[in-house]
């Protein structure tokens, strides 16, 4: 008689099988870019399951906000007054030095100055992974937003895009163990490479001469080497500088000026210049 149940394969039969498969992926992944549309595609299917995941947290921002007495909104009040006066002092200092920069572009024959487009972008997840740090932005090439795009704060670089997708990008942050790029204090514009360390609140200087002249407080902006970051946005603060006679090179920490876990939303620093439409 036939059996009325068929044997298919054994389960170590297919775990081998699947174990060969994912390994191939993986193998096909890291030597080839075959994958890369595959993975921005499924960034865009992943994109609502991060709104959705963070809409836990919207909800408890919104009820917090009402429930605050009539005390602290007085409080927030008189706070956020005082740093648009402040604001409003540094932004009348930035148009008084931009002014300068462009006469003296002039006067050396430079390359007329773009402006450059920022768009506001939402953080909707971060990743799961604890040893890197990824943040998961809610634009993507439909915007403008492509890989290699700076991402910033109101207080300082962040990082850049290293994935973007139709409707969300990947941000790979500046403290990352695998980030570095290249920096210059406002002092005295001392160039230096400044690396991820892992940790969110620290950054490293590596190989910088023992003889340099940096000191702590020194502010770091970005150089613009490389043509991946804009020039001149703030980086991190030197918080330590030890020397060792011994040794060739010194040992400097530097804090980032972004918040690095704590920005809800961000800036994208959009290659492409402001066309009369847009101005």
């Amino acid at each position: 008689m036939k059996p009325l149940f068929t044997r298919g394969p054994s389960p170590e039969s297919r775990i081998i099988v699947l174990g060969a498969l994912a390994t191939a992926l993986i193998l096909v992944n890291i030597y080839t870019d075959w994958l890369d549309p595959v993975r921005e595609r499924l960034s865009s299917f992943a994109a609502p399951f991060y709104w959705i995941t963070g809409t836990p947290s919207r909800v408890g921002d919104w009820a917090g906000e009402q429930l605050r007495t009539r005390e602290e909104l007085v409080e927030e009040n008189s706070r956020l007054r005082h740093q648009v006066m402040l604001l409003e002092q540094q932004t009348q200092l930035l148009a008084a030095v931009r002014a300068e920069n462009t006469q003296l572009k002039e006067l050396m024959n430079s390359a007329e100055s773009v402006d450059q487009r920022v768009l506001v972008a939402q953080v909707i997840g971060v990743s799961p992974d604890p040893l890197e740090h990824v943040l998961i932005i809610d634009k993507g090439r439909s915007d403008g937003v492509q890989q290699g795009t700076a991402i910033m704060d109101a207080s300082g670089l962040l990082g850049q895009v290293i994935e973007a997708g139709d409707f969300s990008s990947r941000v790979l942050l500046i403290t990352d163990a695998n980030h570095a790029l290249p920096v210059q204090v406002l002092r005295n514009s001392v160039r230096a490479v400044a690396e991820g360390t892992g940790d969110l609140y620290r950054l490293k200087l590596r190989h910088l001469a023992n003889t340099s002249d940096i000191r702590e407080g020194d502010l770091l902006l970005s150089s613009g080497l490389g043509g991946r970051f804009p020039a001149g946005y703030p980086v991190g603060e030197v918080i330590s500088v030890k020397r060792d006679p011994g040794r060739a090179f010194a040992d400097v920490d530097v804090q980032p000026r972004g918040l690095m876990n704590r920005s809800r939303f961000v800036l994208a620093v959009l290659s492409e210049p402001l066309t009369d439409e847009q101005n």
